[in-house]
């Protein structure tokens, strides 16, 4: 997701992120609004090859089994993190225990604990994917967080959060497949080529 930083209005003094995190989202409707570092960014509405990639990411995992039964896979579902006092993010897709619905924090946003993945696709800010998200999910104890760099062409695989940092960090090319591991409930391999391609604007056919 692109993303920019935005300051908030200080009139007799500054609102709370919260505060103006949700006024932004209502100004701006499609956009992503989240606080990472107590700094507040937004969003824009994401393009159709990221849209596609999604797609194409959600169908393994819906395969295995994983949206049934003990595991949910849902899109834009509020993480709450505890790097900041307000802090949430939106990732792109995430894989969640089934009865997430009970572990609510605030803002819709819900309790690290019941994630077992995340999964970002990047779009012209992939630095904040592939940085700061690293950052505050592995502090999120986030298991696995699995980044679509569409920019370099590759598929990025964290697992073993340490700190502010992962302890593992394995990266696919396009002819390789990326195995998740087992822990996130059944045996996922993702087609790095495919995504890769889903990923790509397709260029414009010629009218006749």
């Amino acid at each position: 997701m692109s993303a920019s930083a935005v300051e908030h209005p200080c009139d007799d003094g500054p609102e709370p992120l919260l505060v103006t995190a949700n006024r932004l989202a209502e100004q701006n409707p499609g956009h992503r609004v989240e606080i990472i570092g107590g700094v507040i960014t937004v969003a824009p509405p994401p393009d159709g090859p990221h849209a596609r990639a999604l797609t194409k990411l959600m169908r393994p995992f819906i395969a295995a089994g994983l949206d049934d039964g003990e595991t949910a896979v849902l899109q834009g579902i509020g993480l709450w993190l505890p790097g900041g006092p307000e802090d949430y993010a939106v990732p792109d897709l995430a894989l969640v225990d089934a009865d997430f619905d009970e572990h609510l924090i605030k803002n819709n946003s819900y309790d690290p604990a019941v994630f077992r993945l995340v999964l970002e696709v990047t779009s012209s800010n992939y630095t904040s994917d592939l940085r700061h998200k690293v950052a505050a999910y592995a502090e999120a104890k986030i298991p696995v967080y699995v980044i679509l760099d569409r920019k370099h062409g590759r598929v990025h695989v964290l697992t073993e959060p340490l700190g502010s940092s992962y302890d593992r960090h394995e990266v696919y090319a396009p002819g390789q497949q990326a195995p998740l591991p087992a822990s996130i409930g059944a045996e996922v391999s993702l087609d790095v080529a495919e995504l890769i391609d889903a990923g790509r604007a397709k260029p414009r056919t010629p009218d006749a």
